[in-house]
């Protein structure tokens, strides 16, 4: 009887220690733990990473929630922290993404891609995903990392410069409304030619009567459940192909409930 409650004491222990090995988690990282983020890791073997990248706001509950929500899915996903502080304050949100030093966060996200790549359980694969500020980013990322498999754009920031885009190798998905009054329809076009002049692997797909932040369910005056569905539905599927192929270009199995997207506000957000 003694042996057998040891073995199960064994048993609940190891359960344990494997739980707290996939627990979501604050961690630093790149030299010497330079950089700080959020990492929810996956269950299993191979598995592709996301470097998932926040709004304005920093990197707060909601992309927490998401990064775990994307791990849950099957891949290691690390939110990178850029600004190191989070508000609920538009002014004080433009304040940091004005006082972003662009090198060093580029220097953060390319640690991160990195990161990611050397986990014991990474298939090699990396992506990138981010939500307005994050969506510009995710798009900076691609374009100096070589190495990156697929990035989403939920209406960041487009680059229409195809010298710049050409240096991208990896496949591009990009996410708008047809109402952003912080990025015109005119200059998401701008940006789709852009990307084909550089040859590079892309979708783009625009959503009438949407504006921006359209994706995020916690705001109301700007939220469009059909279109976020449609968007969230599309990223997930984007990172699946690109990401998780196997040999013989199946899917690992996904679940239907797709992301809720981050926290946002309306169009007074301007350009981030």
């Amino acid at each position: 009887m003694r042996q057998l409650t040891f073995i199960l004491a064994a048993i609940f222990l190891a359960s344990g220690m494997a739980l707290a090995a996939n627990a979501p988690k604050s961690i630093s990282f790149g030299l010497k733990g330079k950089y700080d983020g959020f990492f929810a890791p996956g269950q299993g073997q191979a598995l592709p990473g996301i470097v998932m990248i926040h709004e304005w706001w920093g990197l707060n509950s909601n992309i927490q929630r998401e990064a775990k929500e994307y791990a849950a899915r099957g891949y290691n996903v690390l939110a990178v922290d850029l600004f190191g502080m989070t508000t609920s304050d538009p002014t004080h949100a433009m304040t940091m993404v004005k006082d972003l030093d662009q090198k060093s966060a580029t220097d953060e996200l390319l640690s991160a891609a990195q990161y990611l790549r050397t986990l014991p359980n990474s298939n090699g694969k990396v992506g990138s995903l981010g939500w307005c500020f994050g969506g510009g980013q995710s798009l900076n990322l691609a374009i100096n990392d070589s190495k990156l498999n697929a990035a989403v754009i939920y209406y960041g920031q487009p680059v229409t410069d195809p010298a710049q885009l050409s240096k991208i190798k990896g496949a591009i998905l990009g996410l708008y409304g047809e109402e952003d009054k912080s990025i015109p329809l005119a200059k998401v076009h701008e940006f789709d030619a852009a990307l084909t002049d550089a040859g590079v692997e892309h979708e783009i797909h625009t959503y009438p009567g949407a504006g921006h932040a359209f994706a995020n369910p916690t705001n109301s005056a700007a939220y469009k459940p059909e279109a976020a569905k449609d968007a969230n539905a599309r990223a997930i599927a984007f990172l699946a192909e690109h990401l998780k192929a196997t040999r013989s270009g199946e899917l690992t199995t996904l679940p239907s409930s797709p992301p809720a997207g981050g926290e946002h506000v309306a169009d007074e957000v301007g350009t981030f």
